[in-house]
Formats: C-alpha cells, structure tokens, sequence
C-alpha cells in the first residue's frame, strides 16, 4: 500500500504523530537559532555590544552545532532516537531561556562570555536533531518517501523561521528583547514530555502501530542502538558520494545562513526599514524557502521515480543553485528595496528546494547509517554558516553588504558543480 495522507494520517497512521513532534522540534530549533538575530538590533544598545560581538554569538551557536553534528548522530544510533531527543532538547530548552535572563545577573565582559557559552550550548544540544531527525524518517518510512518527507520538514521550517522575526520584532518593540526570547521559549517543555511519553526507536517497538502500517511502511530489519565501530566510521568518511554532499552542503550552506541570520539587519541597515517593517518583510524570504523546501521534495521524489536516483537527485540542485546565485546578484544591483525583498526571496526559495536532494541522497547512499552520514552532511552544512559569519559581521559592519553577497553567488555555483561526481547508487555498505 502507499502513503496516506492528511488528517486520516495523524489520527490511524502513528508514524504521522512521531513526524508532527519531529516537525514541532525543528521548529522550536528553528526560533532558538533566529531569535537572537532579530532581538540583535535592541540589544546591541541595551548591552553595549558591537556588531561584531553578535557575529561571535552567532558564530559560537554555529560552532556548538558543528561540532555536534557527527557525534550526535553517532550517539543517536547508541542510545535511540527516543532519549537523544528527550536529552538534547531538555538541555537547548536551559540554555534558549538562561540566554535572555543572563544580563539581571552579569554584565560587562562577564556577559559577553556567558552569552557566547550558552549560545554554544544551545547549539551542541542542537546539534544531533536533524541527523538523529533522518534516522527516525528512515525507520518509520518507506525509502520512495524520504525525499518527501525531508522536503517537507524543511517546508516547516521556513515557516517557523518566517514566523520568528515578525513574531520577536513585535514582542521586542512592546515588551523589550528579554522578554521577546523569554516567553515563545517555554512551550518547548511541553513539547519534550510528549514526546518522552509517546516516542519509539521504531515502529515495531509502539504498540499503537498496525499491521497495514507495517505493510505501509515496509518490511525493514527493527531499527537498534548500536555503538561505534572503526570500520563504520571509515565507510562513511570515505564514500565518495557522502564527501561531495557535504562539500556541496558547505557552499549551498553560505547563502542559506546569509539569508537566514542576516536578512533582518540587511533590510534595516542597508535597505533603510524600520525595525517592525523589518521583522515583516524578513518573513517573505523565510516563507518562500519553506514552500520550496516542500516543492523540491515533492520534485526530487518524482525526478527519481522518472529518471532513477543517480540523475533525480542532480537534477534540482543543477538548475536551481546557480539560479540561486545569479539572484543574489539581482538583490544588491536593484535599486528598489522591495524588489531586492522580492529577488531574495525567490533566492531562498530556489536554495531550499534542495533539502530534500541532500537530504535524501545521503539517506539513500547510507541507509542504516543515516544518522552517522547524515551528520557528516549537516557538519558541512554548518561549516557555510562558520564561514558566513565572521565575513557578514566584519563587511557589513563596514557597510559592505554587496560584497557579503556577491561572495555567496560564487559559493552557489560551486555547490551546483559538485554535483557532477555524486552518485546516489554508489551505497556505503557496498563501498
């Protein structure tokens, strides 16, 4: 039988369930990563903090999450999927609040480092969801679909992220930034006692699952923790196909995190908004790399289902990456600051409609070790927003933005090329 959709789904299918926490927890990750870059603006005055200074909060959230990347899946794939989230999620939960309320008792250089701490903090907790996110779409899955459902939780995503900024710059311009971090924080606690509660490694492991489902799903060997070995490790670092994903992953990742983190302060300082028009039209990029992210899913599963996976997975990311980057292009050369929204926002769309073909050709090539290789991957990944961040805060706090995304149109290209040598039937195991 195929997939079932809707809301037949969430209400017969428990798969959909454990995807709707998985969606809520990307979602959450997605406020903890955006919201400090929009409460930047009011407190750079309130604490003294030069632009700089954010870059390096940035860059320690960014650097957290790096680092976390393999190990979290690997300790994923150790411990299960059920009490990884519950542990990383509890532990980002502290640090997302600590962040706002560290200023009633520090202040000075003192603060400075504590901020830089907890936002390193956040980041390793953040670090093994999406990787640890892909073993639970690979257990509870069938493989026609993962390209899919990877596409749609970065659909999700972009939405959460868009609603992030309106939602902060309204909070920070009526309540203040503290209490604009502070309070859309704390559902995230109830969302990790439901999922403690409800959560299983694998389909076979819940009783709520049925037969048809397990049909549905397709007979696959029970999903087990499993420690590292040597020789795992070794197949995935040296798979060809993985290593390029993740070089890709790392150019592709640059203008998603240019956009991402430093759209607000683009549209405030160089395009001249105000602070609430600001957070408004920060939304617009951010939705449309939601619906792209779902578009290309939906687009990469049937490029396979056509032309096989070694040209599906290609052929979105051929065409859209260097779109990407002559847009980019577009947005600094236009004069009119709502045509330079609209040119970033077709460029963020055109970016994320590539999440599923990263994401689901690592999963294909890795398959039981998705969540090691999967981790590699979003290792590059983050390894763009390292690279992007220190170069966005020292140019554009030099008032050169131009420049900032220029060099992201080249990182664009690059990405595209790369794709030339992945092969989406080249398969760990097999290497």
């Amino acid at each position: 039988m195929g997939e079932v959709s809707g809301i037949y789904s969430l209400t017969h299918r428990v798969r959909w369930r454990i995807y709707a926490l998985l969606f809520t927890f990307g979602c959450i990750a997605y406020f903890q990563k955006s919201g400090l870059t929009v409460a930047a603006e009011r407190m750079m005055p309130a604490l003294h903090l030069s632009q700089v200074q954010i870059g390096w909060l940035e860059w320690s959230l960014i650097l957290g999450y790096t680092l976390f990347q393999f190990p979290g899946g690997l300790l994923g794939q150790r411990w299960g999927t059920r009490l990884t989230f519950t542990v990383i999620s509890t532990v980002a939960f502290f640090g997302t609040v600590l962040t706002p309320l560290a200023p009633e008792a520090l202040q000075g250089s003192a603060l400075f480092v504590a901020l830089c701490a907890l936002q390193c903090l956040v980041g390793v907790a953040q670090g093994p969801i999406f990787p640890v996110g892909a073993g639970i779409v690979e257990a509870w899955f069938p493989p026609k679909s993962w390209a899919f459902v990877q596409g749609m939780q970065s659909l999700g995503l972009g939405f959460a992220s868009a609603l992030t900024a309106p939602l902060v710059a309204y909070l920070m311009s009526t309540v203040g930034w503290q209490q604009a971090l502070l309070w859309p924080a704390l559902p995230a606690a109830g969302v990790i006692v439901l999922w403690a509660w409800y959560a299983r490694n694998s389909p076979r492991e819940h009783r709520g699952v049925s037969a048809e489902e397990l049909v549905e799903i397709g007979e696959r060997p029970a999903a087990e923790a499993r420690p590292l070995s040597v020789s795992r490790v070794k197949k995935i670092l040296v798979n060809r196909s993985v290593l390029l994903l993740t070089l890709s992953y790392v150019c592709m990742n640059y203008v998603y995190y240019l956009i991402s983190f430093w759209c607000f302060l683009y549209l405030v300082q160089e395009r001249h908004f105000n602070v609430l028009e600001g957070g408004l039209l920060t939304a617009a990029p951010q939705f449309a790399a939601g619906l792209g992210a779902g578009v290309g899913g939906k687009l990469v599963s049937m490029a396979c289902s056509r032309f096989g996976a070694r040209r599906g997975f290609r052929l979105v990311p051929f065409l859209s990456l260097p779109s990407a980057g002559l847009l980019l292009i577009v947005t600094v050369a236009v004069g009119n600051a709502y045509l330079a929204v609209a040119a970033l926002s077709l460029t963020y769309f055109l970016i994320e409609l590539n999440e599923g073909a990263y994401w689901g050709t690592t999963m294909f090539v890795a398959r039981e070790e998705c969540m090691a290789a999967t981790g590699v991957l979003n290792t590059g990944g983050n390894v763009g927003g390292l690279i992007v961040t220190p170069i966005a805060a020292a140019l554009s706090g030099a008032g050169h933005w131009s420049l900032v995304f220029l060099i992201g149109a080249a990182f664009a290209l690059v990405s595209a090329l790369l794709w030339f040598g992945i092969d989406a039937d080249q398969r760990v195991a097999a290497a």
